[in-house]
């Protein structure tokens, strides 16, 4: 298991490094204890966290309502829950350390 998340009742908790206003939204590995990811948009009203969900989303194969920012919204450091316990979305959260999509 990697330190970037954790097993819960109701799914994974996420701690991540976002640096908005990237040239690409990605994954940029880990950053001690946190993934860190690149995201295209800048931080104003809400749009580089709207499209980090996005991209954890479709790069886990998840509905977007499965995926939700529940602390760190005006801050670089992020937590994310996912509302889902699929039997292998644990390797789709060790597939984000993969550089390929």
């Amino acid at each position: 298991m990697s330190p970037f998340y954790l097993l819960t009742s109701e799914g994974y908790v996420l701690r991540l490094t976002v640096v908005p206003g990237a040239s690409r939204t990605e994954v940029a590995g880990l950053y001690g204890d946190r993934l860190k990811i690149r995201v295209a948009a800048a931080p104003e009203r809400g749009a580089a966290n709207r499209k980090l969900l996005e991209f954890l989303a479709e790069r886990l194969g998840l509905p977007k309502k499965a995926v939700v920012l529940s602390a760190g919204s005006q801050s670089r450091e992020k937590v994310v829950a996912i509302q889902n316990l699929a039997p292998d979305l644990e390797a789709r959260l060790e597939s984000l350390l993969s550089r390929n999509p």
